[in-house]
């Protein structure tokens, strides 16, 4: 079964319906030809983007100048009331600082740390879903299993705790009512101009900021009384800035925390479902999986994760078709040249992991699911040239080697407890809001392989 993509637009449409298309999914706003293309030019009469395929275009400005492609101001619009000033949204020596301290709660050793929390995740999402009788959407399951990774590594509480539970369910509403992007990512807006968001996106933020405050401000109390449990939110809040010598404040900390629940959360949960969808549509695939999982047995430790070797080209396999978040938008600081084409100051530089993920002149069979394809020549030199769901150089994603960990660990999990198959009248349809979700759910059967 080839996995489903969404249907371009027309080559030619108006600024108008190409604005509408895009509120309603990033994915279908985008013509044929992004996925052979070296490198498309938009012009609007706001702005100039250039997407960018090439790998040599790529890496210049994700990994050899990368302070000459800050992250864009206009992805920030539509996402500043929840995330503040967070890691995601900065640039320059903000942006600098913020990766000093954050950094190092994310290296190796500390990966080992948060596993026994991954596993006790994964263990509540295989017994949750014993109760699943029937066609039932995984979506929200995935949400809850990686809000609860969330939960139970950054403040070693379990998705159960009622301000762990709050959170997850303001955060659901919060994405029903905010659009990727507001007016201002459009209209190039001053500074000084007041940004308006919708009421309810307002509120949602709000909401979910209030939460994470009062998490932050506890855990604040608990590093004073030498009682805080040695997590990632303790570990970052007492990071400091090698530079500076300064730490996060309390606000600070919670524009932090909600990239990290976004990021962290929505991203994870994304993919997880997508996984799963791909498991139950190739039963082959999944039974290796199992078969792994099997093998990895009823207490696994941190070095037991070398057995997942399949099932970790699985989790990849599943990022390159479908990537969590499918744009990336830096800014040109300055004129440059791409292609023999001019780039003025200012222009919008769009790199795609969707498309590159699925780009005909780089992958072999590039919409089919194969996750053997990695041991092949094509597939080593496209991991290198053509696959950045994490992005990739100074800005890459800090959560990548968790995620790694996480997603082919809950796979496992998951195939070795339940035989998983597809619902043949609801196959899903990859929409991109936030990130990529199904635009009516994705909607499997499970049956139990073990008693769970």
């Amino acid at each position: 079964m080839i996995p489903p993509k969404p249907t371009p637009r027309p080559e030619k449409t108006t600024l108008r319906q190409y604005v509408k298309l895009f509120r309603k999914d990033i994915l279908s706003a985008q013509p044929a030809k992004l996925y052979r293309a070296w490198m498309a030019e938009y012009k609007t009469p706001f702005f100039r983007s250039f997407l960018v395929n090439q790998p040599a275009l790529v890496k210049r400005v994700l990994n050899e100048e990368p302070m000459n492609f800050p992250k864009s101001s206009r992805i920030a619009e539509g996402l500043r009331p929840l995330l503040g000033h967070s890691v995601f949204l900065t640039n320059g020596e903000t942006w600098l600082r913020q990766r000093r301290i954050i950094d190092p709660a994310f290296e190796g050793g500390r990966l080992k740390d948060t596993f026994p929390a991954m596993l006790a995740a994964g263990r509540g999402m295989v017994e949750r879903l014993s109760t699943e009788h029937g066609a039932f959407d995984i979506e929200p399951h995935a949400s809850h299993a990686a809000a609860d990774v969330i939960f139970r590594t950054l403040f070693s509480i379990p998705i159960t705790h009622h301000v762990a539970r709050d959170v997850f369910d303001e955060f659901q509403a919060y994405q029903r009512a905010q659009p990727i992007l507001n007016i201002a990512a459009f209209v190039p807006l001053p500074k000084w101009m007041p940004r308006f968001h919708r009421k309810h996106t307002r509120q949602g933020a709000r909401a979910i900021r209030r939460l994470i405050t009062d998490l932050t401000v506890a855990r604040q109390a608990e590093i004073a009384a030498g009682q805080a449990p040695d997590d990632l939110a303790t570990k970052i809040m007492t990071t400091k800035d090698p530079v500076t010598g300064q730490g996060f404040d309390t606000a600070e900390m919670v524009d932090q925390v909600a990239i990290f629940f976004l990021a962290g959360h929505e991203t994870s949960a994304s993919a997880l479902a997508w996984a799963l969808w791909l498991l139950a549509a190739n039963p082959q695939v999944q039974d290796r999986v199992a078969a792994e999982g099997a093998a990895f047995g009823d207490q696994p430790t941190f070095s037991d994760l070398s057995k997942l070797r399949f099932t970790k080209d699985v989790f990849r396999e599943t990022l390159r078709l479908y990537p969590p978040v499918p744009m990336m938008v830096r800014e040109a600081k300055c004129p440059v040249r791409f292609r023999e084409r001019d780039v003025p100051k200012g222009a919008q530089i769009v790199l795609s992991p969707w498309h590159l993920g699925r780009h005909e002149r780089f992958w072999d069979r590039p919409d089919v699911f194969d996750p053997d394809r990695f041991k092949t020549e094509n597939g080593k030199q496209c991991l290198r040239d053509a696959f950045i769901p994490f992005s990739s150089g100074p800005r890459v994603c800090t959560g990548a080697g968790f995620a790694m960990v996480e997603g082919p660990l809950l796979l496992a999990m998951m195939a070795r407890a339940y035989r998983i198959t597809v619902v043949t009248d609801k196959t899903p349809m990859p929409v991109a809001h936030l990130t990529v979700r199904s635009k009516d759910g994705i909607w499997l059967r499970l049956e139990p392989r073990l008693s769970t």
